[in-house]
């Protein structure tokens, strides 16, 4: 053993191609990664929010018959009507188009993503069997990007309010 030996090879008893390939991994840049995220998570709701209209403000016949007829809040063993359903299927509409969007460009990331990892706990409670598949890991990346933030590869960054 040299002195010119790296601990994580030594430790680990991993070969120089391998902690050769580790740190070319470890370099890619943490916004990549951010951006990556930003857009996996912003697709879905976008696309669910382009469902709910049939023109500006417009809010469509079937959003509408969902959350009054369909959507029921599953708590403590019960189900329970929407409150207001027609102002929660116009809350949800603007938010599936809004908050996306800012990820996307990266503008106020973090309230974003928590608008998003809200949304995603209230989907849960209506559709509880979508956990697995799909509400787990759109918590995973909103949480993600509340913790991070949204990288430098965004407006938040230009405006100097990004910490990564």
């Amino acid at each position: 053993m040299t002195s010119e030996t790296k601990p994580f090879e030594i430790v680990s008893g991993v070969p120089g191609w391998a902690a050769r390939a580790e740190r070319l991994l470890a370099a890619i840049p943490a916004s990549l990664p951010l951006l990556a995220l930003r857009v996996a998570l912003a697709v879905p709701f976008f696309k669910s929010g382009l469902t709910k209209w049939d023109g500006f403000l417009q809010l469509s016949d079937g959003a509408k018959f969902l959350f009054m007829e369909e959507f029921r809040l599953h708590v403590f063993g019960h189900a329970f009507a929407y409150p207001f359903p027609i102002a929660m299927a116009t809350a949800a509409g603007i938010a599936e188009i809004v908050l996306p969007v800012l990820l996307v460009i990266g503008l106020f990331t973090r309230f974003a993503a928590f608008g998003l990892l809200v949304m995603t706990a209230v989907i849960q409670i209506t559709i509880p069997d979508g956990w697995a598949n799909f509400h787990l890991p759109w918590a995973a990346m909103a949480l993600a990007l509340v913790v991070f933030g949204g990288g430098r590869l965004g407006v938040d960054a230009i405006l100097g309010t990004s910490r990564t």
